[in-house]
């Protein structure tokens, strides 16, 4: 059993005008597979792939040496110390997030038997709140603790941040030999965090220790690259969870789109919002341990497909493709995602799902079998003799029929359960899908330019040297102008 894409009430027979009709699918469907057809060129061709960030389709298939020295880390890091705080923002916190609450048990960090020997796991460096970094290095002993670093060019504010003030907690805490305590995964090659790795370990071997981000992998595709040291501390198997995204990425190859699930889901969800102008994406697991999994989701959508120009397809000298930004073709567009819980939000969004605008379309995740079951004692009451599963399982059902009722468009993806295998099919199928709707929609999913504005600003104001003149000459010609009459 693995991962199955449900989309029965994406379609006009089950929610009415809202809905895909057949001569929508049929209409797009030649367009498609040009779209298919062009994404299996670039995939194949490993120059190309690396050059557009698309080698994350290859991380499945990783050396298993590479997998050795991970977990031989981790095995050191699992036992020697009782903490591990993870520095990182993005992909490089999300995507850890998110497997931390799926594949690990609840109340991870707070019982022994749910962590099963590992050590606490905490992450920071994804925020400039002084607060809960303060208060962690306030509770937590620096003998005790190990700290690994993700960023690839150990310069983004939020990451390098948190890595000074650890750093010096660490020293005051451990003594010369801290950096015995830290591991970075980062660009292999060039960046400053690279730099401080190889500074480090020229006067000390065992001193920042250090993976490498892979070349051609985005942050919120790299999940199976950054991501793999947090799974081999918390003591998921890495095997099985390649061997789930292996599994959905051969699924993900098949050349008949009708029988592709990613880029089913992706078709879709273009259809309708470039012609039923569905423009927000709610994705709702009826499982607590996914949600972190939708948040990370948001990312991926958001910053693949949210862009202002259409890409311009350039073919270089060398037989590589370049994108580059079509300035004239302007874009501006990309569904918005909105994360969501089961039966959480049923309290809440659903409201606004089911009577609201109707502008949305609802993506559940269903779990058949949970890592836990209980059921509810007693007799004559509505609910006594009634699992929670069961309960969760006719929720999820329930809402989506209360959605098709009002003729609102949603689909489901159905999970045996949250394991490492099909967690791993999981990740695979939606960054698949979202990979194929940046072709459906000609836009480059694998750059992310409007991100550098707010990193730009605060460069400037923080006076980095080497900040490009344009720049400068930008934020300089457009001050943020603040009139006092329109604060009260």
């Amino acid at each position: 059993m693995s991962v199955k894409f449900d989309f029965n009430n994406m379609f006009d027979s089950s929610v009415g005008g809202h809905g895909v009709s057949r001569q929508d699918l049929e209409e797009a469907l030649a367009g498609a597979q040009e779209a298919a057809a062009h994404l299996k060129k670039v995939i194949a061709d490993p120059r190309t792939r690396v050059k557009l960030n698309l080698e994350w389709v290859k991380l499945p298939e990783q050396d298993k040496s590479v997998i050795g020295q991970i977990n031989k880390l981790a095995r050191e890091i699992r036992a020697k110390y009782d903490n591990v705080v993870f520095l990182g923002i993005g992909g490089s916190y999300l995507g850890l997030k998110a497997a931390q609450d799926a594949l690990c048990l609840p109340y991870y960090n707070e019982f022994k038997s749910a962590r099963k020997k590992s050590p606490r796991v905490y992450f920071e460096g994804n925020n400039l709140d002084p607060d809960t970094l303060g208060v962690l290095l306030k509770n937590i002993n620096p003998r005790k603790t190990f700290v690994v670093v993700i960023s690839k060019s150990g310069e983004t504010t939020e990451t390098k941040a948190a890595l000074m003030i650890v750093e010096s907690w660490l020293k005051k805490g451990v003594g010369k030999k801290y950096g015995r305590q830290i591991a970075a995964i980062t660009d292999p090659e060039s960046g400053s965090l690279h730099r401080k790795v190889c500074a480090s370990q020229e006067e000390d071997s065992l001193s920042f220790r250090s993976f490498p981000l892979l070349k051609g992998v985005g942050g919120r595709f790299s999940e199976f690259n950054m991501g793999l040291l947090h799974l081999a501390v918390s003591g998921v198997n890495i095997g099985e969870l390649f061997e789930g995204a292996r599994e959905m990425s051969a699924r993900c190859s098949r050349e008949d789109i009708l029988k592709n699930p990613a880029y089913m889901y992706a078709l879709l969800h273009v259809i309708l919002y470039n012609k039923k102008a569905k423009s927000l994406a709610v994705l709702m697991p009826f499982s607590q341990g996914l949600k972190s999994t939708a948040d990370w989701y948001v990312q991926l959508l958001a910053e693949s497909t949210g862009k202002k120009c259409h890409r311009k397809i350039i073919n270089s000298p060398d037989g590589t493709e370049d994108w580059v930004s079509d300035k004239e073709n302007l874009f501006a567009k990309g569904r918005t995602p909105i994360s969501a819980a089961g039966t959480n939000d049923l309290h809440s969004i659903q409201q606004n799902n089911v009577e609201g605008e109707n502008n949305k379309v609802v993506t559940f995740i269903r779990v058949e079998k949970f890592k836990t079951d209980l059921k509810i004692p007693g007799k004559g009451d509505l609910l006594a003799g009634r699992s929670f599963t069961g309960l969760m399982q006719l929720a999820q059902e329930a809402t989506e029929w209360a959605l098709v009722k009002e003729g609102r468009p949603n689909c489901t993806i159905v999970m045996p359960e949250v394991d490492a295998f099909n967690w791993g099919g999981l990740l695979f199928f939606f960054e698949m899908a979202t990979a194929f709707e940046g072709e459906l929609q000609n836009i480059n999913a694998f750059n992310q330019p409007g991100v550098e504005g707010y990193k730009n600003y605060m460069y400037y104001k923080l006076g980095k040297q080497g900040l490009p003149k344009e720049i400068s000459s930008e934020i300089e010609c457009s001050p943020l102008v603040k009139n006092p009459d329109h604060i009260l």
